[in-house]
């Protein structure tokens, strides 16, 4: 048994980090139900790297954060739509939202509404500035939250524009924050029987995401520079080109350094660096860094990882994405796992799940991501509803 096994969730999220939060919680076994308007579903069914997917709305950007889920169409802006909402509000446990701030209670369908049907209600609500706040309303994407939140001048390199972090992070982090509060919720509601409101901001999210620069920030009165590949104080904590290509090496503390020049054959300049205190280590970093620039030229990036790890020093050889997952290491875990039933072509199957393995009944992908309302009349049918009913919403496009 998984955890969420016999909970219900109403998913009426779009784009990333509202779905990825209820996709964490169906591979833990919750009924999820996404939730579309039926002429304007989830936007990312439209973005594919097969196009032919997209064109059937079953994009590969939708598949990620899908998985796992059943799908129907709802048509919230007329009453009977509303109506079918609450019906399902009456026995869920969790709605995950992410229209705009105020959406929701405008059309009747806010946390007070909705709790008043069923107490028990956990209600989140993820937005880009959260509920509060002269921004509340204000509308974001993922890179728009990395230019507010500090996030792009952080990163890059020293004296570069800003540069956006390409993946989504902020997406995705924020939606693991918002399967944590969720998670927390339940299991706070199993002591109280009392439901919740659960306010996510992406912007909150950015700053978890960078919370020891929070930190610096907060006590020095300076925000983070921008340092590209290379750490301005330790040369243990930086990438070096090899013979072949690029080395990210991850020693950080006064033994990690040592332990570099002891793996690469220089014992004299290990035991030196293992007697150095912080302050000297962060001095000696010119130094340093000029050696390990000429030595590890010599070698390939491989060989130095092999060389590096075997001496105990966290290292790696900078790859591709399609390389890495591909390599054995990943097969050994698993964060990609393989869907049964209907879908797309055999390379939409794989997908990746979750950070984390049980040792029994942990996450798992049992259900390929839905198509357009493809479960509508199941839903429907589970309220209650007969074939009739179902064939007089689908005529005036509630459904």
């Amino acid at each position: 048994m998984r955890p969420f096994e016999g909970i219900r969730c109403l998913d009426l999220t779009h784009v990333l980090a509202g779905p990825f939060s209820t996709f964490q919680l169906a591979v833990l076994g919750a009924d999820v139900i996404k939730i579309e308007p039926p002429t304007n579903p989830d936007m990312t069914r439209e973005e594919s790297v097969i196009r032919a997917l997209g064109e059937e709305d079953y994009g590969t950007l939708y598949l990620g954060q899908n998985a796992g889920k059943r799908a129907i169409t709802l048509d919230l802006k007329t009453e009977k739509g509303r109506d079918i909402l609450r019906k399902l509000v009456a026995g869920a446990d969790v709605l995950v939202e992410n229209y705009r701030t105020g959406k929701m209670a405008e059309l009747g369908l806010g946390y007070e509404d909705l709790s008043s049907i069923n107490p028990k209600l956990i209600y989140c609500s993820l937005t880009g500035f959260g509920q509060t706040g002269p921004k509340a309303k204000h509308p974001a994407y993922d890179v728009v939250i990395q230019a507010y939140s500090g996030l792009m001048v952080a990163n890059g390199e020293e004296n570069s524009a800003p540069v956006r972090v390409g993946p989504p992070m902020v997406d995705y982090g924020t939606g693991a924050q918002a399967a944590l509060a969720i998670s927390a919720a339940l299991y706070q509601r199993g002591h109280t029987g009392k439901g919740q409101r659960i306010d996510v901001s992406m912007l909150d999210g950015a700053l978890m995401l960078m919370s020891s620069q929070v930190t610096s920030t907060l006590c020095s009165g300076s925000s983070p520079t921008a340092h590209g590949n290379d750490h301005p104080d330790y040369a243990g904590y930086s990438a070096y080109k090899t013979k072949d290509g690029l080395l990210m090496i991850g020693a950080h503390t006064t033994r990690q350094a040592a332990d570099i020049f002891h793996a690469i054959g220089d014992s004299a300049l290990g035991d030196e660096v293992a007697a150095m205190s912080r302050d000297e280590l962060r001095a000696a970093r010119g130094r340093l860094a000029d050696i390990l620039t000429e030595v590890l030229q010599t070698r390939t990036a491989q060989e130095w990882e092999d060389v590096l790890n075997e001496g105990g020093v966290p290292a790696a050889r900078v790859r591709r994405l399609e390389e890495t997952l591909a390599g054995e290491q990943v097969a050994a875990r698993s964060v990609l796992q393989t869907f049964e039933g209907q879908g797309g072509p055999d390379e939409t199957r794989r997908l990746a799940v979750a950070a984390y393995s049980f040792a029994h009944g942990g996450p798992k992908l049992d259900r390929p991501p839905p198509r357009v309302g493809e479960h509508t009349e199941e839903v429907l049918a589970e309220l209650g509803l007969g074939a009739e009913e179902i064939a007089d919403l689908k005529s005036t496009g509630t459904v």
